[in-house]
């Protein structure tokens, strides 16, 4: 891979992390709900749990889909249930305070895992893999997903610290749920770009 690919490649990879997705909407309410020190396995998970991800697919995946078209189908299924699951249980998160005894924030496998189901982590994995190695060499592949992880690492703080920020001013029950419901409608509407393909 040439530097300037490289130097794209990171471009690439910093904007599709740091914008709005299924992850960093769930940051955002993880850090607003538990703060960032508790979040940190969550963010460790989508950053490694992408990584792991992008190098399974760029090594073998993307065949097993053009292969059997309809497995692509399945993912969007389990992944859109899943989601609204997630959606589901932000919109009914307890109080920071509660939370300290009740609910706890993903866990570094929950989010690594989540990576196989989040329709926005397959559309950039796979655009990645397809535009920054084109000749798929294992060489390539690995430093795409080694950049998409460092590359992970500052925008999923980012969204956490956002998230955590917004904690002091949602101090109060209604607040916090008119927050967490929010949360809740935006990673659903998050679905829409990605089913509409």
């Amino acid at each position: 891979m040439t530097y300037e690919l490289m130097i794209a490649l990171t471009v690439f990879a910093f904007v599709a992390t740091v914008s709005p997705g299924p992850n960093n909407l769930m940051l955002m309410a993880s850090g607003a709900n538990f703060g960032f020190r508790r979040s940190v396995p969550h963010m460790a998970g989508i950053g490694i749990g992408f990584a792991v991800m992008i190098a399974l697919v760029g090594v073998g995946l993307m065949g097993i889909f053009e292969t059997w078209p309809v497995t692509n189908l399945i993912l969007k299924v389990l992944g859109t249930g899943y989601m609204c699951w997630l959606a589901w249980k932000i919109a009914n998160s307890a109080p920071p305070e509660k939370a300290e005894a009740e609910a706890k924030p993903l866990s570094f496998m929950q989010a690594a895992l989540f990576q196989w189901v989040n329709p926005k982590a397959w559309a950039m994995g796979m655009t990645a893999i397809s535009i920054y190695t084109p000749d798929h060499d294992l060489l390539s592949v690995l430093t795409v997903a080694l950049i998409f992880g460092l590359v992970a690492i500052p925008s999923v703080s980012l969204w956490t610290l956002i998230g955590q920020q917004i904690r002091r001013v949602l101090n109060n029950p209604l607040r916090l749920r008119l927050f967490n419901g929010t949360m809740a409608v935006l990673l659903v509407m998050s679905l829409y770009p990605i089913l509409m393909t």
